[in-house]
């Protein structure tokens, strides 16, 4: 069996990619071909979610395990794990997350599933637009953290529910307080 993925980016609007690939390779196979197409360097951590028909993630394969499942979850590894063994309909939704720290995720469907010949390499079949930059640096995670909490502050400050008249400090009993020795 062959399966046929294609995957967007939320950050950029005209970027995809299409990749074939055997329903027997492992999802290790599929993160390369993703890192190849993409121009991406081979060393960050990553990892793939099952996701149901609303984007929710439901089930983790990871690149390692870094020790963070409970005893009772089931740890699915890249190397270990077959597309096959998690995967088996048309339709299906993954997320591929290729910046942990940042938090970026490709989003992945699996378009079609075909019989016949194996697909005996992963192949990137379609490359549309370039793919957004690997990581966030710090200071774009600043720049947008700075960005949210200015929002925030906006949002509150239009806010009709609080008049800063209706505060009256006389109202509360305060006292001194102690000095700390």
């Amino acid at each position: 069996m062959t399966y046929r993925f294609v995957l967007i980016s939320n950050e950029v609007e005209d970027f995809a990619r299409e990749y074939k690939i055997d329903a027997g390779a492992t999802f290790y196979d599929f993160h390369r071909i993703i890192l190849s197409s993409c121009g991406y360097e081979d060393n960050q951590p990553a990892s793939f979610f099952i996701c149901n028909e609303k984007w929710e993630e439901e089930q983790e394969v990871m690149l390692a395990d870094m020790g963070t499942s409970r005893a009772d979850e089931d740890v699915y590894l890249m190397k270990d794990t077959k597309l096959e063994d998690l995967l088996d309909e048309e339709k299906q939704h993954l997320a591929y997350l290729f910046d942990p720290i940042g938090n970026r995720v490709f989003l992945i469907e699996l378009v079609e599933i075909t019989f016949g010949t194996p697909q005996p390499q992963p192949i990137c079949s379609r490359q549309h637009g370039n793919a957004p930059l690997q990581t966030t640096s710090w200071e774009e995670l600043e720049k947008e953290n700075a960005k949210n909490t200015e929002e925030l502050n906006e949002e509150f400050r239009e806010n009709d529910g609080f008049d800063n008249e209706e505060l009256d400090p006389e109202g509360f009993e305060i006292s001194e307080g102690t000095p700390y020795a």
